[in-house]
């Protein structure tokens, strides 16, 4: 829930600084835009999946995407061809699902039926069947220099973590839990705070829960450079 808001909390000033001061795509924005002046480009723009019929290759200072590479069929030619929206020196900002905080061992995915696959960071292998690794999937880019990479888990409870399948009982209180957000959320009733305590109680119960409802992040974050064309040579 408001990812990219989120994140931003994490981002000081610097980190705006360096990689939005130029012209910047915001693929999968929705009503949450990277930065004011980025140009959004979301369903209502066209379909990510097919971005080059769109846009022209090397069109933007930085691409950034918060969130959406888990909603493409093939994430590494996706990847591939958001790359090439990326000038020469510009930078290719990734941010997706850590496959263990979000998923938590279970698939398909139990808290959003449109994730296509998940994501793992520097590790050989994965529970997922349809699992990559996004720090490989950046370091093969043409060109590419990886900046960063790192696993976002701020406000991550892990005492509640509940990796693997879930029983019948606590499936019945997931979606409980899930038709109470659902309530709360569609009349503005719920804080931040109120969230995280709402879901260490149904934790507690036995439910698996979606600790991105609430202030937590759970994803992988990857930057990367690519190196002008005459250090390519």
């Amino acid at each position: 829930m408001y990812e990219s808001t989120k994140t931003k909390l994490l981002r000081g000033p610097g980190f705006y600084k360096t990689y939005f001061s130029g012209t910047v795509l915001d693929i999968g924005s929705g009503f949450d835009v990277v930065v004011p002046h980025a140009r959004p480009f979301d369903q209502e723009q066209g379909d990510a999946n097919n971005i080059l019929d769109y846009i022209q290759p090397h069109s933007f200072d930085t691409v950034n995407s918060s969130h959406c590479l888990e909603h493409m069929h093939a994430p590494e030619q996706v990847l591939q061809d958001w790359w090439q929206l990326v000038k020469p020196g510009g930078y290719l900002i990734t941010v997706v699902p850590h496959e263990d905080l979000y998923e938590q061992g279970q698939w398909p995915s139990r808290f959003n039926s449109d994730h296509k696959a998940t994501f793992r960071l520097n590790r050989s292998s994965s529970w997922s069947p349809c699992s990559f690794d996004l720090l490989q999937m950046s370091e093969s880019l043409p060109g590419a220099e990886v900046i960063a990479a790192e696993i976002q888990d701020d406000n991550y409870n892990y005492d509640i973590m509940s990796m693997g399948e879930e029983s019948e009982n606590s499936r019945i209180i997931r979606l409980r839990h899930s038709e109470l957000l659902h309530q709360l959320l569609s009349k503005n009733l719920c804080s931040m705070p109120v969230l995280d305590e709402l879901n260490i109680f149904m934790a507690n119960l036995g439910a698996t829960v979606d600790q991105t409802i609430g202030s937590a992040l759970a994803q992988i974050q990857v930057v990367v450079r690519k190196m002008p064309e005459e250090a390519q040579r």
